[in-house]
């Protein structure tokens, strides 16, 4: 079984030095794959399925004509920003390489989920700067402090792929170009020094300049009410649903009293557990 963990969203995203860029904020939530032979190709429900489309990508690369077949087990809602595609893709094409006897690098597994949908760095090692729109450029930040994110749902479902083919997405971003700038900075300098209290200031500063381009109603008073409780701040999808209340989880807080404050200050939206983060990456539970 191969994992990939999801993630609540990215501590980060903008454009940096004239790139779009994601800082990845992977979780203790997974997706596991198994792949085995099939004793025929996928059938037509799962020609549009990503992971497939990802593995028909895989075998061609290899010369293979080999028909699979994908078990998939994830803990991740889809269409939240929550990287489940991500998470699918990655985990399908190492547990097909592996069935091939196989080993895929990080690098030839980021170019087969590209070309499938701009796509979240959570299979790279550690916590990474990542341009997931093009794969060019990729900066390792190192592993994350002990944070602890409780993850809420404002509601509804985004698509990847529509939501980046925005005409008007590369020109807010532009303009959002300095707070992404000082979320980054602050992040990195955070992960460098395992300063939780900076990780949390940099995720902030980019939410919020997120709400220029995918707006999450009440997010201000999310963060209002996360200080009340020792929270570290908030961070987004920021072409999802989500958002996460961060925690340092070596300080004293208040977390089910935080929950219960932002359920009720912030109508109609949902909480869906507890995750921690963690540092990216491919799991073989070989």
């Amino acid at each position: 079984m191969i994992k990939v963990p999801g993630s609540c969203g990215e501590l980060a995203q903008g454009i940096f030095n004239g790139r779009n860029m994601l800082i990845t904020c992977p979780i203790n939530w997974y997706s596991a794959v198994t792949a085995k032979q099939a004793k025929a190709p996928a059938g037509d429900k799962n020609k549009n399925c990503k992971s497939y489309a990802a593995v028909e990508l895989l075998l061609k690369r290899y010369g293979q004509m080999l028909p699979v077949e994908l078990q998939i087990q994830s803990d991740l809602p889809r269409g939240k920003g929550m990287a489940s595609s991500s998470a699918d893709i990655a985990a399908s094409c190492q547990a097909v390489a592996k069935l091939l006897g196989k080993d895929l690098g990080e690098d030839e597994i980021k170019d087969i989920a590209l070309a499938i949908e701009p796509t979240d760095g959570v299979f790279f090692s550690g916590i990474v700067a990542f341009d997931h729109i093009k794969g060019g450029v990729r900066q390792s930040l190192g592993d994350p402090p002990p944070i602890r994110i409780a993850v809420f749902d404002f509601g509804g479902e985004v698509d990847t792929i529509t939501f980046n083919n925005n005409l008007d997405l590369t020109r807010i971003k532009n303009e959002k170009q300095l707070d992404f700038n000082e979320a980054y900075e602050l992040i990195k300098e955070g992960l460098v020094s395992a300063n939780p209290v900076l990780i949390g200031k940099g995720a902030t500063i980019s939410a919020l300049a997120n709400q220029k381009i995918l707006p999450k109603p009440q997010l201000e008073k999310m963060i209002i009410e996360g200080n009340k409780y020792g929270a570290l701040g908030v961070n987004v999808a920021h072409s999802g649903t989500v958002a996460g209340v961060l925690f340092d989880k070596s300080m004293l807080f208040e977390y089910d009293e935080c929950v219960q404050a932002v359920l009720s200050a912030c109508k109609n939206v949902n909480y869906l557990g507890a995750a921690d983060m963690v540092p990216g990456g491919i799991i073989d539970e070989a």
